[in-house]
C-alpha cells in the first residue's frame, strides 16, 4: 500500500513539474525574429508595433493564442495578413496589401480607390507612390462604395495609365482630367499632355524615353505634349514648350 501511494504521488509530482516546466515556458519564449513579406508600405518594425505591441506581444505563446482565436486587427492599406510560426522564436508575416491605383480629395481626406472605383481606404496621410486624380465629377463619397462618377469607364484608364507609369517607374504627382477625359501628367514642374487614352502605352513608352534622355526636364517649368502621338508616326508634334 505504502508502495501505491509513493508511486501516485510521484506520478502526481512529474505531472505537476510538468505543468510548472510548460508555465515556465509559456511566460518566457518570447518571438526574436519577425519577417514582414508582400508589403511596400510597412516594415518589420512597423509590423511588431502594430500586431506585437504590449507587454505580451511578442510572447510566443500568447501571439499564436491571439491570432488564432481573435478577430484580425484591421491595418490601414492591408486587405489581410497571415501569421506563420516557424518556430516559436521566429515567425514570418505576410501582409496582402488592397490593390490602390490613385486617390481624390475629399472634405479635408484623401479617398483611396481600387481598379474597380471602390473607396478602399480613407486617410489624411499622403501614401508615397500613389498619384492624385484630379479634375473628376464625383457626389457624395462612402468608403467601400463605388466612387460616383458619371462615366465609370474612367477607371479602366486610370488603371491602364498607372501600370504603364508604373512600368517605367514615372514618378507621377498628378493625373488630371478634363470634361472630356483628357489626361495631363503633373511630374515635378513639368506637365505632359496625353490627350486621350488611345496609344498610351507607346505615349507612355515614348515619355519614358525623352525622360531617360533628358531628366532635366522634370525640373523645368513647361508642357511636354504628347497628345498628338501615333502609332505610325511615333514623333508627330511632340514639343516642349517653356512657361
Amino acid at each position: 500500500m505504502r508502495g501505491f501511494w509513493k508511486k501516485h504521488y510521484g506520478g502526481i509530482g512529474i505531472a505537476l513539474a510538468a505543468i510548472l516546466l510548460g508555465a515556465i515556458l509559456f511566460l518566457t519564449v518570447r518571438i526574436q525574429t519577425i519577417t514582414v513579406t508582400g508589403s511596400g508600405r510597412y516594415t518589420a518594425a512597423d509590423v511588431e508595433e502594430l500586431l506585437f505591441s504590449g507587454r505580451w506581444g511578442k510572447n510566443s505563446a500568447a501571439a499564436y493564442l491571439n491570432y488564432r482565436l481573435k478577430p484580425r486587427r484591421q491595418i490601414p492599406f492591408v486587405e489581410d495578413y497571415r501569421i506563420i510560426f516557424h518556430s516559436p522564436l521566429n515567425v514570418e508575416v505576410i501582409i496582402y496589401e488592397k490593390s490602390i491605383v490613385g486617390y481624390v480629395s475629399y472634405m479635408s481626406s484623401y479617398m483611396y480607390f481600387d481598379r474597380d472605383g471602390i473607396i478602399v481606404e480613407s486617410s489624411g496621410d499622403k501614401l508615397p507612390g500613389v498619384p492624385w486624380i484630379t479634375g473628376l465629377d464625383f457626389g457624395q463619397i462612402v468608403l467601400y462604395k463605388p466612387l460616383p462618377v458619371e462615366d465609370p469607364d474612367v477607371f479602366q484608364e486610370i488603371l491602364n495609365l498607372t501600370q504603364q507609369l508604373s512600368l517605367y517607374e514615372i514618378p507621377v504627382d498628378r493625373i488630371q482630367y478634363d470634361s472630356e477625359g483628357q489626361a495631363t501628367l503633373y511630374i515635378r514642374s513639368m506637365e505632359v499632355t496625353l490627350g486621350d487614352n488611345r496609344d498610351i502605352d507607346g505615349k507612355i513608352s515614348t515619355l519614358n524615353d525623352i525622360l531617360t534622355d533628358q531628366p532635366q526636364l522634370m525640373d523645368q517649368e513647361g508642357i511636354l505634349m504628347l497628345e498628338n502621338y501615333t502609332e505610325s508616326n511615333s514623333h508627330a508634334g511632340i514639343t516642349f514648350k517653356r512657361k
